[in-house]
């Protein structure tokens, strides 16, 4: 029954400024300048360090109505898209903030309702001038590099970023050095499948000294030490942004990372292609400036590039994608590894060097691999009476019988390997190791799937039913081994690797020498991968660096200065003419502004302005031009071509035409305007607060007390 209710619905929203209030945490992951954040467990005093709305989210106190909504709202998009969650958070409370100044002003809310859905809906089908097809976008970012050359020739600037030669830039991307044969992708054997696949593909930062010294020879005149960081860094680090997703321009930013005898230089984008018919530049142009992600992709690309030529497929297949975090290790070391790679214990690393060089009998088991688990839908038969439902896995006659059955089950099959959906018995898992059975829980399906195809193998449910046609052969084992072919060895966890001929299974291996730090770089490899198969999926891109935000802005801008209903919605005809003609401005110039505060706090977030009034007047001024132009789309298409939309004076070189062009996704971004505004104009239409259940006394003794009327 309801308790007492408190009016929602006043000249100051509460839900709009509860939003507001919660989509202010996010502001400074707009861009591609994020900041980071650290989230504290007070009750274990540890932290993590996150960038991502999601991870931010789920950190919040969302107990509250609105907040659950917000909630519900933000996990959608990351549901549907893993991407477009930062502009949805930014959205929601910028438009959250104009309706309440819509309020202020006495704009009806149905009034606000309408006019919003309908200029919304305008400006998605306006921005679809913008949109480029892929086959476009890879001849355009391929052909730039054209462009880019003569540039240098002219100015004498060939090695500027040291990643202009192509014939230095294989090199860099195939992780060699300049001296050594490249060797093909498709020129792996069986076990070179997995000894040699890591010297083709990418680990972002090293194996390529001999292309450090070119590139320094060419262009690197001046250079600095960072005393004590093993990071040499050319004197025009002053470069505020050197590859972003917004405003990108190219300009000198070269790194040399450090790695035993190995020096790199990590910069812009790769000129070759790895085979991969152009996505090695699309994935560039998507990666909003992430290189680690960015060269891990490359390398996926074009394994996957080179499975399926005779499908003619250009698809990013996600399902045999994993990753695997090992900490410990500098972020150099990340690449792509053949296979599934996962960290075990010590003991279960004793029983991989005992199994190494081995064929593999392999069990697939799709569920626990404990005594009391029964599977989704199991019924219990009417006539039977439960004794003991869960007897003590740590002792007891019932429990040890159930360990030795199963035990005897795999030891009478000959499985030296069992991989596990769901989770392990402690003490089942402890007499595998004894037995030199390797046993691995929390393996995802899509890993299950992958070895069931390549090894023969029948996931089952119950090790009570397996057979001998369940079992899979030709698996096999060992620990993973960095770029420069040593083993690791973590103490508590070690890194692993279980593979099989011919499986298609290829794990991103993200290092990094900070705990902390481990979820960041997990969450960044997949958005920029889920990018890529988004891109891939959609057969067509936005232009990236504010093109979108800047039309729509131009668009909602012209229909407020235009009399008559800004769209054909029922609801918008049976307004009152006058009273329509009267608030249609105010409500368009309300829904503009969110697009102008996104504009002008990722300039200042990418340090393009010192301040969002002097961002703001950036803003004003390309939307001057784009007027004068005639055509605000041709405008915007002509700048994002020249390398950035909204370039300014502070720029090193704002004459200069780059090759960095940025993109985003069609549908996510699309989909996250929606979102958000749906949210608001939700919110904005409630008109109370119901709250059920014992709280009468806490609520009596709040700071809003009086908001409330009880009953």
């Amino acid at each position: 029954l309801p308790m007492a209710f408190r009016d929602v619905n006043a000249r100051r929203h509460i839900g709009l400024q509860q939003l507001s209030s919660l989509a202010s945490t996010g502001r400074t992951f707009l861009g591609p300048m994020k900041s980071h954040k650290f989230i504290v467990d007070e009750s274990t005093n540890q932290s993590t360090l996150i960038c991502s709305v999601v991870r931010l989210i789920e950190s919040l106190d969302l107990t509250s109505a609105v907040g659950q909504l917000l909630n519900e709202t933000i996990q959608a998009q990351n549901k549907e898209f893993k991407t477009g969650m930062s502009t949805l958070l930014f959205l929601v409370g910028a438009w959250s903030n104009a309706v309440m100044e819509c309020l202020q002003q006495n704009v009806p809310v149905p009034a606000i309702v309408s006019v919003m859905s309908e200029g919304l809906n305008s400006c998605c089908e306006r921005v679809q001038c913008l949109q480029i097809p892929i086959h476009d976008v890879k001849k355009e970012l391929c052909s730039s590099r054209v462009t880019s050359k003569a540039f240098e020739s002219k100015t004498g600037q060939a090695g500027r970023d040291g990643l202009t030669n192509p014939w230095i830039l294989q090199c860099f991307q195939r992780g060699i050095s300049a001296t050594e044969e490249v060797i093909p992708i498709n020129s792996c054997s069986r076990r070179g499948d997995d000894y040699n696949f890591n010297k083709c593909l990418v680990s972002p930062l090293a194996g390529f000294g001999s292309v450090a010294s070119v590139v320094k020879a060419v262009g690197d005149r001046s250079s600095s030490a960072l005393s004590g960081s093993g990071v040499t860094a050319s004197s025009c680090i002053t470069r505020k942004l050197t590859h972003s997703r917004h405003f990108s321009t190219l300009g000198k930013s070269c790194f040399s990372s450090q790695q035993g005898n190995f020096q790199g230089c990590l910069s812009g984008p790769s000129a070759d292609l790895c085979g991969c018919c152009g996505l090695g530049h699309l994935a560039m142009a998507l990666s909003h400036g992430n290189q680690t992600s960015v060269k891990l992709l490359q390398s996926i690309a074009a394994y996957q590039q080179e499975r399926a030529e005779c499908s003619g497929s250009s698809q990013i297949n996600i399902a045999e994608i994993v990753t695997c975090c090992v900490v410990g290790l500098p972020e150099s070391y990340s690449c792509v590894s053949p296979g599934f790679v996962t960290l075990v214990s010590p003991e279960q690393a004793t029983v991989i060097k005992r199994l190494a060089d081995k064929p593999l009998r392999i069990l697939l088991l799709d569920g626990d691999l404990t005594e009391q688990y029964r599977h989704l839908g199991f019924n219990r038969p009417h006539n039977v009476r439960t004794i003991l439902e869960h007897p003590n896995p740590q002792g007891g006659r019932a429990g040890d019988v159930w360990l030795s059955r199963m035990s005897d089950i795999l030891m009478s099959f000959e499985i030296n390997l069992v991989l596990v959906k769901g989770n392990v018995c402690k003490n089942f898992a402890e007499r595998c190791i004894a037995s030199r059975i390797l046993v691995l829980g929390c393996v995802a399906r899509d890993v299950l799937c992958a070895f069931g195809a390549a090894t023969g193998a029948q996931a089952v449910t119950y090790l009570s039913q397996l057979n001998a046609s369940c079992i899979g052969n030709g698996a096999w084992a060992e620990l993973w081994k960095a770029s420069d072919g040593r083993a690791v060895d973590l103490g508590e966890l070690m890194p692993a690797r279980i593979s099989a001929g011919g499986i298609p299974l290829l794990t991103a291996v993200l290092t990094t020498a900070l705990p902390s730090k481990a979820r960041l770089l997990e969450d960044q490899f997949w958005t920029s991968l889920y990018r890529l198969h988004h891109a891939l999926k959609d057969g067509k891109v936005f232009p990236g660096g504010g093109a979108v935000e800047l039309l729509s802005l131009s668009h909602i801008q012209a229909l407020a200065e235009q009399p008559g209903r800004p769209g054909n919605d029922r609801a918008v005809r049976e307004l009152p003419s006058p009273w329509l003609a009267e608030y249609k401005s105010v409500v368009l110039q309300a829904l503009a502004s969110g697009w102008k505060q996104f504009l002008s706090v990722v300039l200042c977030n990418t340090a393009r302005a010192s301040s969002e009034l002097e961002a703001g007047a950036s803003v004003d001024h390309h939307l001057q031009k784009a007027a004068a132009c005639g055509s605000p789309s041709a405008y915007i298409l002509e700048e994002f071509r020249r390398g950035g939309v909204l370039r300014g004076g502070s720029d090193p070189f704002p004459d200069q035409i780059t090759d960095l062009k940025v993109c985003d996704n069609v549908a996510a971004k699309t989909e996250a305007w929606r979102r958000a505004l749906d949210l608001v104009l939700l919110v904005l239409q409630t008109d109370a607060e119901i709250i059920t259940g014992p709280r009468r006394n806490q609520i009596l003794n709040s700071p809003v007390s009086s908001e409330f009327m009880f009953l």
